[in-house]
């Protein structure tokens, strides 16, 4: 490699500089996935425990050196223990921001097109207007490139038509199935009350009850769009990937299930919805 400059007895080469940059970049983004958590806190306790027998051999204190020796012998696979959510969460980020996880590479496909367009957007739409009329809660996760086999299995497993009166009846307050989530794949309605994961960051506002957390929470590990109604305001939510879109129209609400689902960048007549937070 071509050598830039040196300090000293260091040479300084231009994969060098790439090396350093590409560390401090893993190194902020490990930043903001354990920032808020207290994975933070574990991993501070480790990095000081890891200085400390960094020091102690250094000072030939050779009993706590084999201490601190044995403890970190079993460091890798004690991380892996204590930071299983937060590695899972950084290897589905990744891998949502790769090329092959980007469905338009699929799109020209013929089942992959026909898939996607049987799904009609309008009994969601109608359904979430009557809901916030009445002041009824709702979430709605509109799956894509994954089934969420795992969370379907956390509720009753339905497999039906998509249809308004149908999702009405689900989130009915006097339904066994209203308390969670209606899951949609493979254009029908998969599962309901299913469990979803309740986001950890702390920056979201107070006024954002449990079901937008829990919306938040599941398109922080997966592509998923999560449909929310609010049960206190009746005002409708999108979410993706951790960002919230409130206080949506109908025809807002269309646009970006449009947007969102297909790729379809239309504008609505109407102002654009307000973007309330980024929880990525």
């Amino acid at each position: 490699m071509t050598l830039l400059f040196s300090i000293g007895f260091l040479e300084i080469e231009l994969l060098d500089i790439i090396d350093i940059l590409l560390v401090t970049v893993l190194l902020y983004q490990l930043y903001k996935l354990l920032t808020g958590s207290v994975a933070l806190k574990i991993f501070l306790g480790l990095l000081s425990i890891y200085l400390l027998y960094l020091v102690v051999r250094a000072a030939g204190m050779e009993l706590l050196s084999i201490i601190l020796g044995q403890f970190m012998g079993v460091g890798v696979l004690a991380a892996i223990i204590l930071f299983q959510p937060e590695i899972r969460r950084f290897l589905l980020m990744i891998g949502k921001t790769t090329a092959f996880n980007n469905e338009r590479i699929f799109w020209g496909f013929p089942w992959r097109r026909e898939q996607t367009e049987k799904l009609s957007l309008t009994p969601f739409i109608e359904a979430a207007k009557s809901l916030a009329g009445k002041n009824t809660g709702a979430l709605i996760v509109f799956a894509k490139s994954s089934e969420l086999k795992y969370y379907a299995e956390s509720g009753d497993l339905i497999d039906a038509v998509i249809s308004k009166r149908l999702l009405m009846s689900i989130f009915n307050k006097t339904s066994p199935l209203h308390d969670g989530a209606v899951i949609i794949a493979n254009n029908r309605i998969k599962a309901a009350r299913c469990i979803l994961p309740v986001t950890e960051n702390n920056e979201i506002p107070a006024s954002m009850g449990l079901r937008h957390r829990a919306a938040i929470g599941l398109t922080e590990v997966t592509d998923s769009v999560v449909l929310v109604v609010s049960e206190e305001t009746g005002q409708i939510a999108l979410v993706r990937n951790g960002e919230v879109y409130r206080n949506l129209s109908s025809a807002d609400l269309r646009v970006k299930l449009n947007q969102f689902l297909f790729d379809m960048d239309q504008r609505p007549a109407a102002a654009p919805s307000e973007k309330s937070v980024n929880a990525a």
